[in-house]
C-alpha cells in the first residue's frame, strides 16, 4: 500500500522560511490572529493558493505562541531533529484546537521531511482530531488515514475512514476502490476485481475516462491469486496504457500457462518490439527450431546476439546459429519443390511449409499454405492463429483481423492479443 504523498505534501501548510507568529497586542486578553506562512512547493506537487485568496488565521493562545515558534523556526530551516525535540516541549501547552492543527502539521512536515511513517500516520491522526482541518482538507486527511490504516493491519481503523469518506463524497467512484482495497487486505481477490469493476461501471455511467491504474491493480490482484483470468485482466490494462513492458510481461504470462502456443506467443512478442530478456530469445529459437523454421532461428539467435541479450548462453547462441545458418542455405534451395509437395500433402506438411516460409519472412507464401492446412483439416485455432501472424506481417490487416477472429479454443486470447497488437498499427 502506497500513501498518497502528493496529498500529503498538498495538506503541508508550514513554509520553508520560519514564520513570524503574532504576538498579543495592547494587553488583550484576547488571542491574537496568526497569519498562516506561505505554503512551499515541493516536487511540483502543492498547487498554487488561488489569486486573492485570503491566507488562513489562527487563535492561538500567548504560551502556544512560545512554545511552539521554536519547532515551526527549525521546520522552516528543515532541521527535523531540533523541531522533533521542540515539538516535544511545546505539546504540554497545546490546548486549542488550532494550536493541536499545527502541532499535526509540523509533525507531519517532520515524518515526510524524515520519511518516518509512523510519525507521518499519527500527524494524519491529530489534524483529523483536532477539529481545525478545513473542509477542503478531509478528503485528502480520511484517505491518508485509512492507506496508514490498511499498510498497519488495522482494518477497523480503514473502515472508519473509509465510513467517513463516504459521508464527505456518497457518488465517488472511489469508493469502490477503498472497499477493494480493505478486501485486499482481508484476502479475498474475487471481491477487490468485483469492486473495481463496480468501480469502472460508474466511470463508464458517469462517461469519465477509467484511470489504467485500475486496470493495472486489477490485473495485479489476479495475478497474485492465479485468477484463470489473468491474461484477459492484462490484456485490459495493456489496452488502457500499452508499453513494452506491459507486452512483455502480458504475453511472457500467457506463454508460461500454454505451453503448446508457445511458437505463436513468443512470435507476437518478437512483432510487439517486446523481446527484451535472453529468456525470450531462448525461448522463440527452441520453438521455432522446433517446428525447423531455420530461417526465424537464424534472424532470432541474430538479434539477440547483436543486442547482447543473449549473454549466459551466448556459446551455445552462437553455436545453434552456425548450424542454423547452413539448415536455412540448404532448406533455401529445395523451398520450392518442398511447397509443391506440402500443397499435395498432408495437413501436418502444408502447416510444417508454412512455419518455414513465415521463418524467411515469406508471409504472403506462408499464409497460402497455412490457410491448405486448414482445408486440409489441421487444428483451426492452431491454424489460423498462424494464419493470422503471417497475414498481420505481410500487411494485409483486414484478412488478418478475419482469421484472428476465427480462432477457438485455447488461443482464443493469444487472438485477442494480436488483434490488440494490429489495432495499435498504423493504416
Amino acid at each position: 500500500m502506497t500513501t498518497t504523498k502528493a496529498a500529503l505534501t498538498v495538506m503541508l501548510m508550514i513554509g520553508g522560511a520560519t514564520p513570524a507568529l503574532a504576538q498579543y497586542g495592547g494587553g488583550s486578553s484576547a488571542p491574537q490572529p496568526i497569519q498562516e506562512p506561505t505554503p512551499r512547493r515541493e516536487a511540483a506537487q502543492q498547487p498554487a493558493a488561488p489569486s486573492g485568496q485570503p491566507q488562513r488565521q489562527y487563535h492561538l493562545s500567548r504560551p502556544e505562541q512560545v512554545a511552539l515558534q521554536p519547532a515551526l523556526a527549525a521546520v522552516g530551516a528543515s532541521d527535523w531533529a531540533t523541531a522533533t525535540t521542540a515539538l516535544a516541549a511545546a505539546e504540554p501547552q497545546v490546548r486549542g484546537n488550532d494550536a493541536k492543527y499545527l502541532v499535526g502539521q509540523i509533525r507531519l512536515r517532520i515524518g515526510i521531511g524524515t520519511n518516518n511513517r509512523a510519525m507521518q500516520s499519527q500527524a494524519v491522526d491529530e489534524l483529523l482530531a483536532s477539529g481545525a482541518a478545513l473542509p477542503t482538507e478531509l478528503r485528502a486527511l480520511y484517505e491518508n488515514q485509512m492507506e496508514f490504516a490498511m499498510a498497519a493491519g488495522d482494518t477497523a481503523k480503514a473502515q472508519r475512514a473509509m465510513a467517513e469518506l463516504d459521508r464527505i463524497s456518497p457518488n465517488d467512484p472511489n469508493r469502490y476502490i477503498r472497499l477493494a482495497q480493505i478486501r485486499v487486505s482481508a484476502n479475498d481477490p474475487a471481491g477487490a476485481i468485483g469492486l473495481y469493476q463496480q468501480a469502472i461501471q460508474a466511470q463508464q455511467r458517469a462517461n469519465q475516462p477509467i484511470p489504467a491504474d485500475w486496470r493495472r491493480q486489477i490485473a495485479s490482484i489476479a495475478y497474485r491469486a492465479h485468477s484463470p483470468d489473468t491474461v484477459r485482466y492484462m490484456r485490459e490494462w495493456l489496452a488502457a496504457a500499452p508499453s513494452p513492458a506491459a507486452w512483455h510481461d502480458t504475453i511472457a504470462l500467457y506463454a508460461e500457462a500454454n505451453a503448446p502456443l508457445k511458437l505463436d506467443s513468443y512470435r507476437l512478442m518478437r512483432a510487439a518490439g517486446a523481446m527484451t530478456s535472453e529468456r525470450d530469445f531462448m525461448e522463440l529459437y527452441q520453438a521455432a527450431n522446433a517446428v525447423r523454421a531455420f530461417g526465424e532461428v537464424q534472424a532470432v539467435l541474430q538479434d539477440g546476439l547483436q543486442r547482447n541479450l543473449i549473454t549466459q548462453n551466448a556459446s551455445y547462441a552462437r553455436e545453434s546459429l552456425a548450424l542454423a545458418t547452413r539448415r536455412a542455405t540448404d532448406d533455401r534451395s529445395s523451398l520450392a519443390e518442398s511447397r509443391r509437395s506440402a500443397l499435395a500433402g498432408t495437413a501436418a506438411a502444408a502447416l510444417g511449409m508454412g512455419d518455414a516460409y513465415y521463418g524467411y519472412g515469406q508471409y504472403a507464401e506462408a499464409a497460402e499454405l497455412y490457410r491448405a492446412a486448414l482445408q486440409k483439416g489441421t487444428d483451426a485455432g492452431t491454424g489460423n492463429l498462424r494464419l493470422g501472424a503471417a497475414l498481420a506481417l505481410g500487411g494485409q490487416r483486414a484478412p488478418a483481423e478475419a482469421a484472428f477472429r476465427a480462432v477457438t479454443g485455447p488461443g482464443a486470447e493469444l487472438a485477442q492479443l494480436w488483434l490488440l497488437w494490429l489495432s495499435t498499427r498504423a493504416g
